[in-house]
């Protein structure tokens, strides 16, 4: 029986090994991202892809097979495809539901027909993108910039800004990036050129500019043009202070940080769509407005909601003292790895900019706890009808699988998890299935989210989709091929 399990792991294993070339040429020759439910098989190892088949529990009641989603990656490699995402999980169900007694290469054929041949997309990039700051943010969404660089066809990290640090500071700056003591070692190879001032990571070529000004620097000296610029300092926050980057070269700008006055708030997945392109100043909200935004909107879509409360349990923050000293805010200058620190939250108050049509009065505070990364928000909320605690997980559950909060929403029936299981998790955040409490209606919900890796993954989300580089994902929910996904899921 032993040798049984083992054979079987071993024959797994093989499975997901063949995966990976399709995946990688996929995705560098053609610009086709492979998932899996939701979730990207690109740049995975074999136990990776192994542990997201094996999550498919959670939709199936099952464990979907390596050897079952192999053919269906195999016929997608013989397509004439173009730029865009392939879900090989929706193909499976798809074909389960089918009638027609189709093999494998047929249907996957006929079923992404509309995106191969003459009807493939092209490509809407290389995008340039610039990071002004390189602080815990901005060095994560380096990170997932030179990941997502691809073929190239994407969005392209092409220069960090900084305030000169001293002596060695490129180097300092390469060695942040190449090890961090939360989110671990970068995954692949940097040099440093510093006659040149450039950092080369698996690839990418990013110059650093070092400027306190940016009103006088022009990107097109470094070949930068319709670049979008993302400012993770906080400096400026307002409409007046972020037009002093759209300087030659750049053509829009993201903030890293809740905008103040008319700077449209975006929460990618809820708010994102109705955005008008032709807006050139955008912040990506708090990580905080990033974690609680997508689960209000999913309540209040079923189940309406009277008003709420939120109490988010926080990790200290760079804007927090070592030590007692002196700070602006009154409790923020006591030592953070020593107390819990109450303090305020500005993103009850941003719910109301990322969903304009909300009328429930959302309240909110903080406390900030002794840990390096990982938070959790608690959602008190009262609802406009009542419900049971079974239906609203089995609803949540299901919103974090399928439609339009996939790639915000996760979910885990754990028991024993803790905040360190979700370092480096994607999601904006994750609904702790067994801490939710519901009592008629009062539904109180409890939403892990890493404030720093989550919160990154949001702001490169946002940016792929005001860059127009942001491809849907095939096979579509709305396709009448697809209409027996929902039904099983």
């Amino acid at each position: 029986m032993t040798t049984d399990h083992l054979d079987r792991w071993n024959a797994y294993e093989a499975s997901a090994e063949a995966m990976i070339p399709i995946i990688g040429r996929l995705y560098r020759q053609k610009g086709v991202t492979i998932l899996l439910h939701s979730r990207s098989l690109v740049n995975k190892s074999v136990i990776s892809i192994l542990r997201t088949h094996r999550f498919v529990r959670q939709i199936e009641g099952e464990e979907l097979s390596v050897e079952q989603t192999l053919p269906f990656l195999e016929a997608l490699a013989t397509l004439d495809l173009g730029p865009c995402k392939i879900d090989l999980g929706r193909l499976v169900l798809n074909y389960r539901a089918d009638a027609r007694g189709l093999s494998i290469p047929e249907f996957t054929a006929a079923m992404l027909a509309d995106i191969t041949g003459g009807n493939k997309a092209e490509s809407r990039g290389p995008r340039d993108v610039v990071l002004y700051g390189f602080g815990r943010i901005g060095r994560l969404v380096a990170r997932l910039l030179i990941e997502k660089t691809g073929s190239g066809n994407g969005l392209n990290l092409r220069a960090v800004v900084v305030r000169k640090g001293g002596e060695g500071d490129l180097v300092k700056r390469a060695s942040l990036l190449r090890r961090d003591s939360v989110h671990g070692q970068f995954d692949g190879t940097i040099k440093v050129d510093t006659g040149n001032d450039t950092i080369t990571a698996n690839g990418s070529v990013i110059k650093f500019i070092y400027s306190d000004d940016p009103a006088t620097i022009d990107y097109t000296e470094f070949g930068i043009d319709e670049a979008i610029l993302i400012d993770n300092t906080g400096r400026w926050r307002d409409r007046a202070g972020l037009a002093q980057h759209l300087r030659p070269g750049i053509a829009k700008v993201l903030l890293t940080a809740p905008g103040k006055g008319d700077v449209p708030n975006i929460v990618h997945g809820v708010n994102h769509r109705g955005l008008d392109r032709s807006e050139r100043i955008v912040s990506c909200a708090s990580c905080t407005t990033n974690a609680i935004v997508p689960p209000l909107k999913a309540m209040d879509d079923e189940f309406g909601i009277v008003r709420g409360h939120v109490e988010t349990v926080h990790s200290f923050t760079n804007d927090q003292n070592l030590l007692d000293n002196f700070h602006k805010a009154d409790r923020r200058g006591r030592s953070a790895p020593f107390n819990l620190v109450i303090t305020e939250t500005g993103a009850a108050s941003a719910v109301a900019k990322a969903m304009p049509d909300f009328k429930a009065k959302i309240t909110g505070n903080s406390i900030r706890v002794p840990t390096p990364d990982v938070s959790i928000a608690i959602l008190n909320l009262q609802l406009e009808r009542e419900t049971t605690r079974a239906e609203v997980l089995e609803y949540l559950r299901q919103a974090s699988l399928s439609g339009p909060l996939s790639r915000n929403l996760d979910y885990t029936a754990a028991t024993d998890v803790v905040s360190t299981d979700f370092i480096g998790s994607r999601a904006a955040s994750i609904v702790d299935a067994n801490a939710t409490i519901v009592d008629g209606d009062t539904a109180i919900l409890y939403l892990w989210y890493d404030n720093e890796f989550g919160y990154s993954c949001q702001v490169v989300r946002t940016v792929q989709y005001i860059s127009g580089i942001e491809y849907p994902t095939y096979p579509l929910l709305g396709d009448p091929a697809a209409a027996a996904l929902t039904a099983s899921v």
